[in-house]
């Protein structure tokens, strides 16, 4: 079997005894029941993903920042100029950028992974040269990859999240840096969840009104060109996906494989979160929105996965910022279910 094969045959259900068995742990802490909301639901879910409960804490943690460009960049679909993702790479290894800052208030370290960037970088500590291209083809005039290539890009991904989890990673964040990428996203978005791409488009960057309807309707051109069925989420990757979006695929398929949780930060990786539970539909139980990305397709495809996001703070950045803040929210989770005491063990009365 294929490194591709070998994960989606590992990727497993939820623990339905682990779960219960939180819920059950949950109702005898010393607190009313349900009085810590969405956190209460997030360490069920962990402890099915482990199966275990208490389920491990989420430390050490990584951000995996993957970086690729686009050949969707020639029609004007971002403001920046395509030179800002290699630039913005080396900020990243320099530990100059948002999530860099956000990630060492965490605890967590930062990765970086030039999947497809299309100027030749320069080697540091934290960067991993693993480029599969110089950046995508043109994804409204052609596809933007091969399907070889994009099998490759989703082999980055399963690679570095299996040596990060080798090296005692207990939980994965996702990460992403590539100019124009939001166009990619907003046409994978659009195929797995079969919704307009007016809702699947946002601004990005920052773009005005009349390039926002010209970026819609360049992925309405896409997606008319190529088609692309939902049910093949590898040919989905080639037709109209960027190399970070598909190794973002892999990173996520790779850490539901192993039952490690892995923090979905903004659009991108909700659109490789889509991706990734179209290989597997159960790889879903590893995920965590970590946030609720100011671009509308990220709340598209969230809702799509039944995924509620921890943190909702009007952000559109992308880097793995919003996953980075939510790490500590996650601790927490956990948290409560190995410290706070239970009604019996405290003495405290039950009402």
């Amino acid at each position: 079997m294929t490194a591709l094969e070998e994960t989606l045959a590992a990727i497993r259900p939820a623990d339905e005894t682990a779960m219960a068995a939180a819920r059950d742990h949950q109702a005898r802490l010393t607190k009313p029941a349900g009085s810590l909301g969405m956190l209460e639901d997030l360490s069920v879910r962990l402890s099915g993903l482990a199966g275990v409960c208490p389920p491990p804490r989420p430390t050490p943690a990584t951000v995996a920042v993957f970086a690729g460009d686009h050949g969707v960049h020639a029609q004007g679909v971002s403001p920046w100029p395509q030179e800002v993702t290699a630039q913005m790479v080396a900020n990243f290894v320099a530990g100059g950028a948002v999530v860099n800052a956000f990630a060492r208030q965490a605890g967590a370290d930062v990765m970086v992974v030039d999947v497809g960037v299309a100027i030749p970088l320069h080697g540091g500590a934290t960067l991993l040269d693993a480029n599969v291209r110089r950046g995508t083809r043109d994804l409204s005039v052609e596809p933007a990859l091969t399907p070889d290539e994009a099998r490759a890009a989703v082999e980055v991904g399963l690679g570095v999240a299996s040596a990060l989890i080798d090296s005692g990673a207990k939980c994965l964040l996702t990460g992403d840096m590539g100019i124009a990428n939001t166009t990619p996203a907003a046409a994978l978005i659009a195929v797995f969840t079969g919704r307009d791409p007016v809702d699947a488009t946002g601004r990005g960057t920052g773009i005005d009104d009349a390039t926002l309807d010209h970026k819609i309707e360049i992925v309405r051109r896409a997606l008319a060109l190529h088609r692309p069925d939902p049910a093949d989420p590898l040919g989905v990757l080639a037709a109209v996906g960027g190399l970070e979006h598909a190794a973002l695929t892999g990173f996520i398929l790779g850490a539901a494989a192993q039952r490690i949780p892995v923090i979905v930060d903004g659009v991108i990786a909700a659109s490789a979160a889509l991706a990734a539970a179209a290989f597997a539909p159960d790889s879903v139980a590893a995920m965590i929105a970590g946030h609720r990305s100011a671009e509308p397709g990220a709340t598209v495809a969230l809702a799509h996965l039944g995924l509620e996001p921890l943190l909702d703070l009007g952000m559109r950045l992308g880097e793995g910022s919003g996953a980075a803040l939510a790490l500590p929210v996650v601790e927490a989770a956990v948290r409560v279910l190995h410290e706070v005491a239970t009604f019996d063990s405290a003495g405290v009365s039950e009402k």
